[in-house]
C-alpha cells in the first residue's frame, strides 16, 4: 500500500508542474502592437506564439498542454507541412497606412503545402478545407476545383521545407466571406487562456469590428528547435491586426489609449504566457521629428529595423511585477507633442491598384498599376493573378507598359481556365524600374452561365479575388541578422535573406464584375399570364363542350306566382 501510494504521488507530481525537461517542451509568448498610422488612424495588432518541441507528424503525440488538440491533429492526420489561414473585413489601404505588419486580402484566404507523403493532395484539400470551415464557424467548404489553384513561385513554405515541389501547394480565396463574431470566438477558444486573461482579454467584438480594418489569422509551421536544426518544433501563430479611424472612434482626437480603443483595459498577463508584452511605436513621424508621447512612462525602449525603417519601441513588460504596482491595471495612453499635420503622408516603396474597365456585358479589361517610389533602386516583382472560369480571358492581349515602353516579363506562367473545373492562373515576374509606375492590362470576355449557377442576389456582381505581389524591397537601412527567439514576433514572420532587402507580400483590392443577367421576374410572368390564359380559354371551351340544352315548358306558375296575381288583384293592377 505505501509503495503504490508513493507511486501515485509521484505521477501526480510530474503531471503538475513542468520539470526542467519538460519546460522547454511548449512557450507560449504574446504581444500587442500598437502602430500610429500616418493618418491619424491607429494600428493594433496582436500575436500569440505557441512553440511546441514535438514531432507531430509521427503521430505519437497524445498529450496537448498549449498548442491546440484540434489544429495538432488536424496536421498529423492530414499530412500538412505549413497552413496559413486568414479571414479579413475591409481592405489595408497601403497608400494611407503604410506596409501593414502582416497582409491578407479581403474575404477568406488559405493556403497550405502538404507533406510528399501525401499522395492525393487534392482529396487531403478538400478534407481540411471541410474540417477548418467547422474549427472556424467559416465557409470555406465552398473551397473547391473553380476556385483552387496551385501556385509555382508566388508562396514559398516560411517554416523548414526540404525541397518546394509547387504540386504539393494549394492556395484558394473567397473574396465574399463575410467575418464576424461567429468566426471570432472559435479562434479565441484556440488561445492557451482564452479570452479570460493576458492580452486577449481587450479581444471585444463589438469594439474589434467598429472598426476600418479586421483581419485574423493562423499560421502553421515547423521551424528549428535550436540553432543546429536538428530537431524540428512546431510554431503556432494566431495574429488579429485592426484599425481603429479618428472618426468611428469618436470626438476626431488623434490622441488614443487602450481604453478608448477596446473599452477595457489590462490587469493580469497570461499565467501559461513565458512573455507577455505591449510594444508602442513611438518613432518620429515626419522632419520635424514630431515624437509621440506614452504614459505611463515606459521601463524600457526597443530599437529595430523593420521592413527597412528603423523603429523606436515603447515595451510594457506585462510579467514584469513593477508595472501593476502602481496602479491595478494597465492603460497606455497616446498623445502627440504637436498637433499632426497628415497633409505629407510617406509613400510606401511599393504599392499597387487594381480595377476593371470596359463599357456592356461582352468585353472588359483588368487592369493593374504597381508603382516602385524608390529613388535609385529597381527591384523584381512576382504577379499572382487568379481570374475565375466565366471571365474568359484572352492571354494575346496581355500588355505590360512601364515608361512608355513595353516591358517583358523574365518569367512567365500561364494555365488557362476548364469551364466550371478550374480558373485561370497567370504568374509572372516583372522587373520595376526606379521610380515607376508599371500598368499591366488583359482583356476578357464574360460567359454565360445556366440559371441554376447564379447566387440568390445575381445583381450585385461576381467577385474576382485580389493580384497578390511578392517582393524583396530594398531596405534604406542595412539589416542586421536578429535571433528569432529574442527579437520581438512582429520582426520574424518572414524570413529575412539578407540585410539589404525585406520580403513584402500586397493584395490589391477585390474586382466586383457584372455578367449578362437573365430576368429572373419573368418566369413570374410568364407563370401568371399561363395561368390567366388557361383559366379563361380552357374554362371557356370546357363549359360550351360538356353543357346540355333543354327547351321548357311553359308552366301555371307556382304558388309565388298565384299570391302575386291576387295581390295585383287586390290594387288593380293586371296580373303577371
Amino acid at each position: 500500500g505505501g509503495m503504490l501510494a508513493a507511486a501515485l504521488l509521484l505521477v501526480v507530481v510530474a503531471a503538475a508542474g513542468p520539470g526542467p525537461g519538460r519546460a522547454q517542451r511548449d512557450a507560449l509568448r504574446e504581444e500587442l502592437l500598437l502602430s500610429p498610422l500616418p493618418n491619424g488612424d491607429m494600428a493594433a495588432t496582436f500575436q500569440f506564439r505557441t512553440r511546441w518541441d514535438a514531432d507531430l507528424q509521427r503521430g505519437a503525440v497524445s498529450h496537448y498542454r498549449l498548442f491546440p488538440k484540434a489544429l495538432g491533429r488536424l496536421v498529423a492526420a492530414l499530412g500538412v507541412r505549413e497552413l496559413h489561414l486568414a479571414l479579413t473585413q475591409g481592405f489595408w489601404r497601403t497608400q494611407a497606412w503604410g506596409q501593414p505588419p502582416l497582409q491578407a486580402p479581403a474575404g477568406a484566404e488559405l493556403w497550405v503545402w502538404f507533406q510528399p507523403n501525401v499522395t492525393d493532395v487534392d482529396k487531403a484539400w478538400k478534407e481540411l478545407s471541410n474540417i477548418l470551415s467547422g474549427i472556424f464557424c467559416a465557409s470555406l467548404n465552398f473551397i473547391d476545383s473553380t476556385n483552387t489553384v496551385t501556385p509555382t513561385a508566388s508562396f514559398k513554405p516560411l517554416g523548414l521545407a526540404n525541397g518546394t515541389d509547387h504540386h504539393l501547394l494549394r492556395y484558394a480565396v473567397l473574396p465574399r466571406e463575410v467575418v464576424c463574431t461567429e468566426n471570432l470566438t472559435p479562434w479565441k477558444k484556440l488561445l492557451p487562456c482564452g479570452s479570460k486573461a493576458g492580452l486577449a482579454v481587450l479581444l471585444k467584438a463589438e469594439r474589434l469590428f467598429h472598426s476600418s480594418y479586421h483581419s485574423q489569422a493562423v499560421h502553421i509551421r515547423p521551424i528549428c528547435r535550436d540553432a543546429s536544426c536538428l530537431a524540428v518544433s512546431w510554431e503556432l501563430r494566431q495574429t488579429l491586426t485592426v484599425v481603429f479611424d479618428t472618426f468611428s472612434s469618436g470626438q476626431g482626437k488623434k490622441d488614443w489609449s487602450l481604453f478608448r480603443m477596446f473599452s477595457r483595459t489590462l490587469t493580469d498577463a497570461c499565467p501559461l504566457a513565458s512573455q507577455s508584452r505591449v510594444y508602442v511605436d513611438i518613432s518620429p513621424k515626419n522632419k520635424e521629428k514630431e515624437l509621440l508621447e506614452a504614459t505611463p512612462p515606459p521601463a524600457s525602449v526597443h530599437e529595430a529595423i523593420v521592413q527597412g525603417d528603423k523603429k523606436t519601441y515603447a515595451v510594457y513588460d506585462l510579467l514584469s511585477p513593477s508595472l501593476f504596482n502602481t496602479s491595478r491595471s494597465l492603460n497606455v495612453q497616446l498623445k502627440w507633442k504637436r498637433p499632426q499635420d497628415s497633409s505629407d503622408l510617406p509613400t510606401p516603396i511599393l504599392h499597387a491598384q487594381r480595377y476593371v474597365s470596359g463599357y456592356g456585358l461582352q468585353t472588359g479589361e483588368i487592369s493593374t498599376l504597381i508603382y516602385n517610389t524608390h529613388p535609385y533602386r529597381a527591384f523584381p516583382v512576382i504577379l499572382l493573378e487568379t481570374v475565375p472560369w466565366y471571365l474568359r480571358l484572352y492571354a494575346h492581349t496581355l500588355t505590360i507598359i512601364t515608361k512608355g515602353k513595353e516591358n517583358k516579363p523574365s518569367y512567365i506562367h500561364y494555365q488557362p481556365a476548364q469551364d466550371r473545373r478550374r480558373p485561370h492562373l497567370l504568374e509572372m515576374l516583372i522587373q520595376l524600374p526606379a521610380n515607376s509606375v508599371t500598368k499591366i492590362t488583359i482583356q476578357f470576355e464574360r460567359a454565360l452561365l445556366k440559371w441554376t449557377e447564379y447566387p440568390p442576389d445575381p445583381n450585385h456582381g461576381f467577385y474576382v479575388s485580389s493580384s497578390v505581389l511578392s517582393a524583396l524591397v530594398p531596405s534604406v537601412i542595412a539589416m542586421k541578422d536578429m535571433d528569432v527567439e529574442q527579437s520581438p514576433l512582429f520582426t520574424s514572420l518572414f524570413p529575412s535573406s539578407d540585410g539589404s532587402s525585406y520580403f513584402v507580400r500586397l493584395y490589391t483590392e477585390p474586382l466586383l464584375v457584372n455578367l449578362p443577367t437573365p430576368d429572373f421576374s419573368m418566369p413570374y410572368n410568364v407563370i401568371c399570364l399561363t395561368c390567366t390564359v388557361v383559366a379563361v380559354c380552357y374554362g371557356s371551351f370546357y363549359n360550351l363542350l360538356t353543357r346540355t340544352f333543354h327547351v321548357e315548358e311553359p308552366s301555371r306558375g307556382g304558388l309565388a306566382k298565384r299570391l302575386a296575381n291576387i295581390i295585383r288583384k287586390f290594387r288593380g293592377v293586371p296580373p303577371l
